[in-house]
């Protein structure tokens, strides 16, 4: 990993795993059904599955790309996507209307987060 690259190194984890949580449903409902529960319009969890991949692909572009640094507007999508979705999944657990298989979705985003944190620290 080169200088640059380890300026931006969350967008790596992150990057992948907002692409195989976001294609996941698009390619595979019935599995993605059986774990996170039954869903009434499939057209909206694919539109979001497909929305959180393209979160990550552009991840993944910015990471990749060697003559940028991390910046503002990359760093600021990465965390609040990781914030809103890690909110969703516990507030909407919470109120029983999504199965707690979302809970594991919350860690991670929380792992997320702290990645993140962490990488703000080191930055000093």
């Amino acid at each position: 990993m080169d200088a640059k690259n380890s300026t931006k190194s969350p967008l790596l984890i992150q990057g992948v795993y907002y692409i195989i949580t976001g294609v996941w449903p698009i390619m595979h409902i019935t599995s993605f059904i059986q774990i996170s529960g039954p869903k009434i319009d499939l057209w909206l969890v694919k539109t979001v599955g497909a929305l959180i991949g393209t979160i990550g692909v552009a991840q993944l572009i910015h990471y990749f790309n060697k003559k940028v640094y991390l910046t503002l507007e990359i760093a600021f999508l990465s965390i609040a996507s990781a914030v809103s979705l890690g909110f969703i999944d516990v507030y909407y657990t919470a109120i029983d209307r999504i199965w707690d298989a979302y809970l594991f979705d919350a860690v991670a985003q929380a792992v997320i987060l702290l990645m993140w944190a962490v990488h703000f620290v080191r930055l000093k």
